[in-house]
């Protein structure tokens, strides 16, 4: 992709192991050789996503949803270094600044869709170029969705042009352990780590109910039932669990090193709280059945994806602490996603539990403002006060919450990543539309500007140089 002012470098390179780090010392013996061990591989595919702010840029007198609760009026928003530097009013522009008129303006932070596919599911929708489920084994936890990501999918430019600034690209749903998850800023990219998130955990994509049973059981292998599917979940884990204490062992008295095994890994990741679970699940039995194994094997689990009835035990979830990525108004297409209520992302906020919108789609996240309105609403209609200041976190707080990164985006606060959508009014109107939007304070799309409206190296000969199509 082709856009103007970006830089893009090497400087955030190799990620600190931090907590993810196990080693040998304090009682470690003298002479003996230090090991340390990282389940995640923060040293393997590092993020060489960087970004330089061209020009501070001043937003005067807007709408704010800040994705902390507030609606602010007629102030001011300054992005300087690529961060969030102040909020309030009659602001002054530092020199060279980029000013922009707010009023009659909402900003807010950037759109976090926690279920995109983009890059293994990308457009066109050919045979050849759908590499996102390996469909091979229940359990293919090996495998990483970075390495199918193709980044000249045209559907990237398209959810930017929607206000998405980040996103989580998973696995597919076929395998009881699909693989590893990547979130990505939506930035162009020669590579896929010049576009990952710095700092940002893997995930793990599980998946539970009809999928798994219905691949495997239709080749005659296990599972063919849910108790097929919750067994193979403890066998694997079960598995990792002894994985990790081989490492363990080898870390702290040496000896041969054990071989390594990259599905366990993964697993091993998460059992040591490095990685963490997104899991695509419908019913709600079956949500408490997984928080259930999850206890057995003291993981947790981030986010029931999809969840169709987490309304059934939205208080198990805020007890658990773990969040719910749903749909405004999707259902009814298999048996599992049958029993829904277009209230089920407000009933899991009122349970004071972590709800959010998310896509599982190339349209859905064009709009994913659209579908926050459309939950809103049926929210009000169900009885429950909930106010655009407070819907704005189901798009942003609370998907960053459930990637672990909340304490560098999600919300308009002072000292966080300037990932920035401007709004021609609120954005839960569907006569709004996308403005601007601001990654890390660099003007990425300008609804205004063709120049900044950036478009896939795949789509030329396609569009011509003005972005029409030929």
């Amino acid at each position: 992709m082709q856009l103007h002012s970006r830089v893009f470098g090497r400087g955030i390179a190799a990620l600190l192991c931090a907590s993810l780090l196990v080693s040998a010392c304090g009682e470690k013996k003298a002479g003996s050789e230090q090991r340390s061990l990282d389940f995640a591989r923060l040293d393997a595919f590092p993020s060489t996503y960087s970004v330089t702010q061209s020009q501070p840029v001043l937003i005067q007198d807007a709408t704010l949803l800040t994705g902390t609760g507030e609606q602010l009026e007629n102030t001011d928003l300054l992005l300087k270094g690529g961060k969030i530097a102040k909020i309030g009013q009659d602001l002054e522009a530092p020199k060279d600044a980029l000013v922009v008129d707010g009023k009659g303006k909402w900003v807010t932070p950037g759109i976090i869709d926690v279920h995109s596919h983009l890059g293994d599911y990308p457009a066109p929708s050919i045979e050849s170029s759908q590499d996102g489920n390996e469909m091979t084994s229940p359990n293919t936890a090996q495998v990483w969705a970075e390495h199918s990501v193709w980044t000249q999918d045209p559907q990237f430019p398209l959810a930017l042009a929607g206000g998405v600034t980040t996103l989580q690209i998973l696995p597919g749903s076929a395998n009881l352990f699909g693989g590893r998850s990547v979130t990505l800023k939506n930035v162009p990219g020669r590579s896929v780590q010049d576009m990952k998130f710095p700092g940002a955990p893997y995930g793990l994509k599980m998946a539970c109910g009809e999928n798994p049973k219905r691949v495997y059981g239709g080749k005659g292998t296990s599972p063919s039932t849910r108790m097929g599917n919750v067994a193979g979940y403890r066998n694997a884990w079960i598995e990792a669990s002894n994985y990790k204490k081989k490492w363990e062992e080898y870390v702290e008295k040496g000896g041969d090193e054990p071989e390594r095994d990259l599905g366990l890994e993964t697993l091993a990741g998460v059992l040591n709280g490095d990685i963490l679970v997104h899991n695509h699940c419908y019913r709600g039995e079956e949500m408490a059945v997984m928080m259930d194994v999850a206890k057995e094997f003291d993981f947790q689990i981030s986010t029931f994806h999809h969840a169709v009835e987490a309304y059934k035990v939205a208080d198990l979830l805020a007890e658990n602490n773990v969040c719910a990525a749903m749909w405004a108004d999707w259902w009814g297409f298999k048996h599992e996603a049958f029993d829904m209520t277009e209230a089920n992302i407000a009933i899991v906020d009122q349970a004071k539990a972590c709800a959010m919108i998310h896509s599982d789609s190339g349209v859905g996240v064009q709009h994913l403002n659209e579908e926050v309105a459309k939950a809103m609403t049926a929210g009000q209609r169900a009885g429950f006060d909930i106010q655009p200041k407070d819907a704005v976190t189901w798009m942003t707080m609370n998907p960053a919450k459930a990637l672990g990164i909340d304490k560098q985006t999600g919300s308009l606060e002072k000292g966080k990543m300037a990932d920035v959508v401007i709004w021609s009014g609120n954005p839960f109107s569907v006569y709004t539309h996308v403005d601007q939007v601001f990654i890390d304070g660099e003007l990425m799309y300008d609804r205004s500007d063709k120049k900044r409206q950036p478009r896939s190296d795949f789509e030329l000969g396609i569009l011509n140089a003005e972005g029409e199509r030929l």
